[in-house]
């Protein structure tokens, strides 16, 4: 696979190469591919450290490799945007040529590159380099709380204003600032939430990233409890196993950290929350996706022995879930809480809009979402995977509260 993506980095730094020596000449042609040059050794040393690191699978990383990581794609995605420009310019040049040749009684010549275009080109690319690198450097943990405030009519009056805190794919092993996650907690706990709900994907392969951070999640505290579910990643599914057995003894062990730091975990299971003699349901499942993503959760298992006429609550973490099962079930499920879209990592968040890449995958991807009755919340991430930043789209700790109309 590496070996691809060298070749196909490789195709297009030549291109660039004929692009800038097209519309450049003289001492502008050497600083031009100087820079391209510069560029394109780092973007190859980049590949090949961070993959040779990474080893067996995207797991554990440090602040150097993630550095390395994002300038590399930060780079890459500059170089897509600018030859799709220059691109589309060789489109136009040849049909242009080739209309002549049929309309022109003499000989034409192929038309050449323009400067001006190029440099167009160069100044669109800027707008996502300079916006992955502000993604990589000032928010990646910038956590940002989003709240919302939810009514329904057969919420026990016991827990009007109940405060539900969510946060989800933590993704361990490509944390490497300590400090700032120490914050981002911090941030959960100073919300006074009665209920605390993990939506999944606490590591990206191995239990081993998640070692350090034991102490600071273990010190979260709420007085209705602690509640989490797994998500794709907690299986070990990405990840070059030296054996079956040392994968199950992984799963495990990840299992076992939600012991560790005081979360129940909830796997295809119910558990009754009572305040002052009222009830409410809370629900969890394995992970329940479309393919390639594994179909785990079991809703059925999860809703054995509970009572009718309840309010159902439920953690699920892929929002396809929700979309294909939940809200057809017979079970009524007022509130389903998820994450795993991350919101992409980047998009665009504006007062009554957004959008993300995202989006063409997924329906419900970031926020609130209601149909048939019943609210998702997507969660957009506590951590990250694969580019270490967050362009657009801010970490994210949800608050819910809860209100009662009785």
């Amino acid at each position: 696979m590496l070996n691809y993506i060298l070749g196909f980095l490789l195709l297009i730094e030549i291109y660039i190469f004929f692009i800038l020596k097209s519309a450049y000449s003289g001492s502008q042609f050497r600083i031009a591919f100087g820079i391209q040059l510069a560029v394109a050794i780092f973007t190859f040393i980049s590949l090949i450290y961070t993959s040779g690191s990474l080893g067996h699978g995207l797991s554990q990383t440090t602040k150097p490799i993630n550095i390395l990581m994002g300038l590399f794609i930060t780079f890459g995605v500059a170089k897509l945007v600018f030859i799709s420009v220059a691109f589309l310019e060789d489109v136009v040049r040849i049909f242009t040529y080739i209309i002549s040749l049929f309309t022109s009684g003499t000989s034409v010549n192929y038309p050449s590159r323009r400067k001006a275009i190029t440099q167009i080109g160069l100044g669109i690319a800027a707008i996502p380099f300079a916006s992955f690198l502000y993604g990589m450097f000032k928010t990646r943990y910038d956590f940002k709380v989003f709240k919302e405030i939810l009514e329904f009519d057969d919420l026990p009056k016991e827990f009007d204003g109940l405060k539900v805190v969510q946060f989800s794919d933590f993704h361990a092993g490509s944390l490497d600032d300590i400090e700032a996650v120490k914050l981002g907690l911090e941030t959960i706990q100073n919300l006074a939430p009665d209920l605390i709900l993990f939506t999944g994907d606490l590591v990206n392969n191995t239990s081993e990233e998640f070692d350090k951070f034991i102490p600071y999640l273990k010190a979260l505290s709420a007085p209705l409890g602690k509640f989490a579910i797994l998500g794709n990643h907690d299986y070990g599914l990405y990840y070059k196993w030296e054996s079956d057995e040392a994968k199950a003894q992984n799963e495990q062990r990840i299992r076992n950290h939600h012991d560790s730091i005081g979360f129940d975990l909830l796997e295809n299971q119910n558990r009754t929350i009572e305040k002052n003699g009222a009830k409410i349901n809370l629900l969890g499942v394995e992970n329940w996706g479309r393919p390639p993503f594994p179909p785990k959760g079991n809703l059925d298992k999860a809703k054995e022995g509970i009572v009718d006429n309840t309010f159902n609550l439920l953690l699920s973490h892929d929002p396809h879930h929700w979309e294909d099962i939940v809200l057809n079930d017979s079970q009524h499920i007022h509130l389903t809480l998820s994450g795993h879209t991350h919101g992409m990592q980047m998009g665009i968040e504006l007062p009554g809009w957004k959008w993300s890449p995202v989006s063409l995958r997924y329906k419900n991807w970031a926020g609130l979402y209601q149909e048939k009755g019943q609210y998702l919340y997507v969660n957009r991430g506590f951590g990250h995977i694969g580019f270490p930043g967050r362009v657009g789209i801010k970490p994210e700790i949800t608050f819910l509260e809860l209100k009662s109309k009785n």
